[in-house]
């Protein structure tokens, strides 16, 4: 699996909405600046968060965004999702639309799994526990071990 920068980016940009206090609208100048994102590219970003009901916008001096939704409710691949699309797709296929034969015809069941371990962590976490740094105790379990770390 690939993260986009642009995932990248709408995932760091909702955890500063996540974080900001008592829900004030942050415009997206002081977003883009906290998070060394370029402010263009991270208005197009706001912009597929708030068709796809992520984050809420304001326009005039009291403007600017916040989340649509607590962020206790609002998970990693949420945002992904509606920034990227699908978490995992193959060519551009969701697995379960492909088919293979011969030796290749175990490879859809290893898609099919690469992307329920893929959405089990990512459906598992809201920006609520990223931004608080108190990650579900089975992704800090992974993140933990030493090989994780490794680049084969």
């Amino acid at each position: 699996m690939r993260i986009s920068a642009r995932a990248d980016y709408a995932v760091r940009a909702a955890l500063q909405l996540a974080a900001s206090l008592d829900d004030v609208p942050l415009k997206a100048e002081a977003i883009a600046d906290a998070q060394d994102i370029p402010h263009k590219f991270l208005e197009g970003i706001l912009n597929d968060m708030r068709r796809g009901g992520l984050v809420l916008s304001r326009r005039g001096g009291n403007g600017g965004y916040r989340l649509a939704r607590p962020a206790e409710s609002i998970s990693i691949a949420d945002v992904i999702r509606v920034v990227d699309g699908p978490l995992v797709s193959v060519r551009g296929v969701r697995p379960p639309e492909l088919s293979y034969t011969g030796p290749a015809e175990s490879l859809l069941p290893l898609w099919i799994a690469v992307r329920s371990n893929v959405r089990e962590i990512l459906d598992g976490v809201s920006l609520a526990e990223v931004a608080s740094a108190q990650l579900p105790p089975r992704v800090s379990a992974l993140a933990d071990d030493p090989e994780a770390w490794v680049n084969p």
